[in-house]
């Protein structure tokens, strides 16, 4: 035998061996981008977690649940809602940026996870940017409430009250970094006034101590204040927004009572962890925008002063990129510092 050729058949078997290892090798991503797309075709087929990063009873919870009631339907499968507070929200926003991107774990992300958090931690423990955007479900105004014995009638009146006894105020608010508390900073660097601050873990703490009269004021979500303020449980003095609510068209915006610049929204949507297909965001996306323009929902929300509107995918991360410069600004120039 040629020895030549008797050394080359071993080589030939090796490299017909490496080109298929090679084939394997390329085929692997395919055949899971072809498993990731059967798996986007067929879903949901398991019950999906909503992560609220926030206590029950408050207003992101109460915004999701009436959305999480109609996902059931439209998707046929259960939608369970997860409240994870604590840390700014930080506690809840891990789980959903650590998820598997298969669409089985979402979450509600806001302008305080979204925009807020990166300039009030110096350690944030999940990057807002990664986080897939699903949709933008709506904003809502706060509201200044006052404690039903506090001798003031209107903003003007608590400015002066609060300038003739400097420190002696205590304002609320749902925690460390929401817009009610940040909302309330704003109020005291344009006002010139000196207000103590009382964080509590939720907004329901934080309006009960306030019906009881053991704190003075707060700033909070229109979501959650408004039956306490129907009820007669606390009086309300403005809203925060450009404009009135149009649940509560009697009460002046805050800008209208003479404090210039003054206006804070907050805002929510649904987001996924990074890299969530498209197939599935377009999937909740559509859904959810469908479910936001039921008459049945809107009337929910409305109630809620929380203002819907249908939005294409990209429009919360885009909204949180915009804002997180504004809200930088006020963290700068209140000094607040959580550690």
């Amino acid at each position: 035998m040629n020895p030549i050729n008797a050394a080359s058949k071993p080589n030939r078997r090796q490299a017909l061996r490496a080109v298929g290892a090679l084939g394997a090798v390329i085929a692997a991503p395919r055949l899971a981008l072809a498993q990731a797309a059967a798996a986007s075709d067929r879903y949901p087929v398991r019950p999906i977690r909503l992560v609220v990063p926030s206590a029950a009873g408050g207003a992101p919870d109460i915004i999701c649940r009436v959305m999480a009631n109609e996902l059931v339907l439209a998707l046929g499968q259960s939608v369970v809602i997860e409240n994870k507070p604590g840390a700014g929200g930080a506690i809840g926003m891990i789980e959903i940026a650590r998820a598997t991107p298969d669409g089985y774990t979402l979450g509600y992300g806001n302008v305080v996870t979204l925009a807020i958090n990166k300039s009030l931690y110096p350690r944030l423990p999940y990057e807002p940017d990664t986080l897939t955007g699903v949709a933008l479900l709506g904003t809502v105004q706060n509201a200044l409430v006052v404690r039903n014995e506090l001798p003031v009638a209107g903003v003007k009146e608590l400015i002066a009250y609060a300038k003739a006894s400097p420190g002696r105020l205590t304002m609320g608010s749902a925690g460390n970094g929401t817009t009610g508390h940040l909302g309330g900073e704003l109020f005291k660097i344009l006002t010139a006034t000196s207000i103590l601050h009382v964080p509590y873990r939720g907004s329901p703490q934080a309006i009960q101590d306030l019906i009881s009269g053991r704190i003075d004021l707060m700033f909070d979500n229109l979501s959650s204040v408004a039956p306490h303020i129907r009820e007669g449980h606390v009086k309300a003095l403005g809203v925060s927004g450009a404009k009135r609510s149009p649940i509560f068209p009697q009460l002046p915006t805050i800008q209208e009572e003479g404090v210039e610049g003054y206006e804070t929204t907050a805002w929510g949507g649904v987001v996924g962890p990074k890299a969530l297909p498209d197939e599935i965001v377009t999937r909740l996306n559509r859904e959810i925008n469908r479910i936001l323009d039921m008459p049945a929902v809107r009337t929910k929300y409305a109630g809620m002063a929380f203002e819907t509107m249908a939005s294409p995918p990209h429009l919360l991360m885009s909204t949180a990129k915009a804002e997180t410069p504004r809200w930088a600004d006020v963290i700068r120039r209140s000094g607040v510092k959580i550690e």
